[in-house]
């Protein structure tokens, strides 16, 4: 019994450490925030810049061109065990106006980020290195998505730091349609993300055109 004492004494002291290295919602060295602001509240993402540099920084190449502002979340997961468990996904969707070439994969081997609670995480399709300009955010462990044998995972790259009890009423709208995997996830209307903006850092927009603003600034004629 005392062995067991031990043992569970030293994982609380583990769990406890890890939390507490984890930055809250403030400048943290080695973090970049970034505020979401949407429709139903802004959530704050801490991003791990050291872990995982490349998904870090395709991340913020989206943020500081402006390229997440006007998209939405569209999909919600809701566990069938438990639906206050799950994920939502946001980001460009389809519209590949708004893509950047896709990131090289950071599997959850290489960073050590797992899936936990609160986790942001980079979607993609069924093939690695081919993620661009979607995401989602965890609401419970979700540890199906790490990488293991014969299986790539997603690439955890950062995680809430403010905004959760605006992640978890997204989980809670209405959802259909969808094919797939997706089946049901689809969000009947799709919360807003107003602008995504970085609060660490000096922002590095791209060069070149942005296909999703020309014609924004036309006026009409006659």
């Amino acid at each position: 019994m005392r062995l067991v004492a031990c043992c569970l004494a030293l994982v609380a002291s583990l769990v406890a450490a890890t939390a507490f290295a984890l930055p809250q919602n403030r400048p943290t060295p080695g973090y970049a925030r970034v505020a979401i602001e949407t429709s139903a509240g802004t959530i704050t993402v801490a991003l791990d810049l050291k872990r995982a540099p490349k998904t870090s920084a395709n991340f913020l190449a989206y943020v500081d061109d402006g390229r997440f502002d006007g998209v939405t979340f569209y999909r919600a997961a809701r566990r069938k065990s438990d639906p206050k468990y799950g994920l939502i996904q946001g980001g460009i969707d389809t519209d590949l106006r708004r893509a950047l070439p896709p990131v090289p994969h950071e599997p959850t081997t290489r960073t050590g980020i797992r899936h936990l609670d609160a986790t942001l995480s980079m979607a993609r399709p069924n093939r690695p290195n081919s993620a661009m300009g979607n995401f989602f955010i965890t609401v419970g462990a979700t540890p199906t998505m790490d990488a293991r044998d014969g299986y790539i995972g997603y690439a955890a790259f950062g995680h809430v730091v403010a905004g959760m009890d605006v992640v978890r009423r997204i989980l809670a709208v209405p959802t259909c349609c969808g094919s797939g995997p997706m089946r049901g996830q689809m969000i009947v209307k799709p919360i807003r993300i107003l602008r995504a903006r970085r609060l660490d850092g000096t922002p590095r927009p791209t060069r070149g055109l942005k296909p999703w603003l020309l014609g924004l600034n036309r006026k009409p004629k006659g």
